[in-house]
């Protein structure tokens, strides 16, 4: 595991946090976040009050602030559901005293066009327990990051059909939003997308009473340290299928999973719970680790045949960057890619440096632009859930490509 330091030069107003800091690279999201939020902002719209629903308006965005995810690429228009789930079998690992595990999901999926109305990217609330986690006293408005556009749509018809799942799990301490813009993708491609907030490991997460749950974890390990982070998140995920897959699913458009064709993958930690829960649950027949190191390692007899992409930046991930990687390597025993791209960093696979560029702040030395490092992760992902799970041929992932110069592909 390549250890990082709080020490940011540009981003001394950031909140060290010692545990994350010196694992799974926060330190290189810290960097990523040091350009976007201390930026000012010209103007800011006037503050909100607190969201009587999880689906918050975005209203009008802040002088100067205009940001939008890009287009997804597939033929189907994006719907997005948001979706309270309670497993009333498991308490709170983080906070016992809250009760029952809760959780937040936005569930993507494959819509016809011209339905509903858009959705917001994130709450009021949780912008801002977001700014003050990452960028305390930096008097940037909540609604900067309210009000950056998204493609989904809210109350959208679905299309006709049934279509695999894919499961996204977040970064450590990174809300589900940044990644909407990975989620909108595959869903436009024909998924059905369940891109999961963690309770309590992320600034904020806002419910449908209103109520928005700060995080508890954050600044210190809980037993287990981040092992037992991975090990939940896979405990997470399992519970999400069961209640999707259910016969009494509480999503109203469940008829349109296909239970055969499950996929998961993660983002940091988040990839690494993705390799976790299939080892757990036979029921996720393909998964991707994006730039996490493996806390939990892959069993040395593997994941039962089953395929796994190993998907990060060149600097942190090629072959003797990360030993927790070259272990992993060697145990996967079925379908297997390790993909890194050069200029990518710990945030490239989220939105975080679309984000950056918004605001008018340059990509670091050598860092792949914003837009660039989207498309080849959209692209790269959606061709390893095409070929997994529906069974298209998808030679990109069978070497290198002129058309994807920035990505070294190692094979089995």
């Amino acid at each position: 595991m390549r250890l990082s330091t709080p020490e940011l030069t540009s981003g001394a107003w950031l909140r060290p946090s010692f545990w994350g800091m010196t694992s799974i690279r926060r330190a290189a999201v810290a960097a990523a976040l040091a350009l976007v939020l201390p930026l000012p902002i010209a103007a800011a719209a006037p503050a909100f009050a607190a969201a009587p629903s999880a689906e918050a308006s975005a209203g009008p965005a802040p002088v100067g602030f205009t940001a939008e995810l890009p287009r997804p690429t597939g033929p189907y228009a994006v719907g997005r559901d948001l979706l309270h789930l309670v497993d009333q079998h498991r308490r709170d690992p983080w906070v016992p005293s809250a009760g029952a595990r809760q959780l937040m999901v936005s569930m993507y999926y494959p819509a016809r066009p011209g339905s509903g109305v858009p959705a917001s990217y994130m709450t009021t609330d949780e912008a801002r327990l977001f700014l003050q986690e990452k960028a305390p006293g930096s008097g940037i408005p909540p609604e900067a990051l309210t009000t950056v556009r998204a493609w989904a749509r809210t109350d959208a018809r679905p299309a006709p059909g049934r279509f695999p799942l894919v499961l996204l799990s977040p970064g450590f301490t990174l809300p589900r939003a940044l990644f909407s813009s990975v989620a909108e993708d595959l869903a436009s491609r024909g998924y059905v997308v369940a891109l999961i907030d963690h309770t309590y490991e992320t600034p904020g997460v806002t419910f449908p009473d209103g109520q928005t749950l700060p995080c508890a974890i954050c600044d210190q390990p809980p037993t287990g340290g981040l092992p037992a982070v991975a090990e939940s998140r896979a405990k997470d995920a399992s519970f999400v299928i069961d209640r999707l897959t259910s016969a009494h699913s509480p999503w109203s458009y469940a008829h349109l999973i296909d239970r055969r064709r499950i996929g998961m993958a993660g983002h940091s930690i988040g990839g690494d719970a993705a390799a976790v829960t299939m080892a757990a649950d036979r029921r996720v027949r393909a998964g991707v680790n994006m730039d996490g190191t493996f806390q939990v390692p892959v069993p040395t007899t593997g994941l039962d045949g089953r395929p796994f992409l190993l998907f990060g930046a060149q600097s942190d991930e090629s072959p003797g960057m990360d030993s927790s990687w070259d272990d992993a390597w060697t145990s996967l025993d079925g379908w297997k890619r390790r993909l890194t791209i050069a200029g990518a960093e710990h945030g490239t696979f989220s939105d975080l440096p679309l984000l950056s560029q918004a605001v008018g702040r340059p990509s670091p030395p050598g860092a792949i632009a914003p837009l660039r490092g989207l498309a080849i992760t959209r692209t790269y992902l959606g061709d390893f859930f095409d070929l997994q799970l529906k069974g298209e041929p998808e030679p990109l992932l069978d070497g290198p490509s002129p058309d994807e110069p920035e990505v070294a592909v190692q094979l089995p």
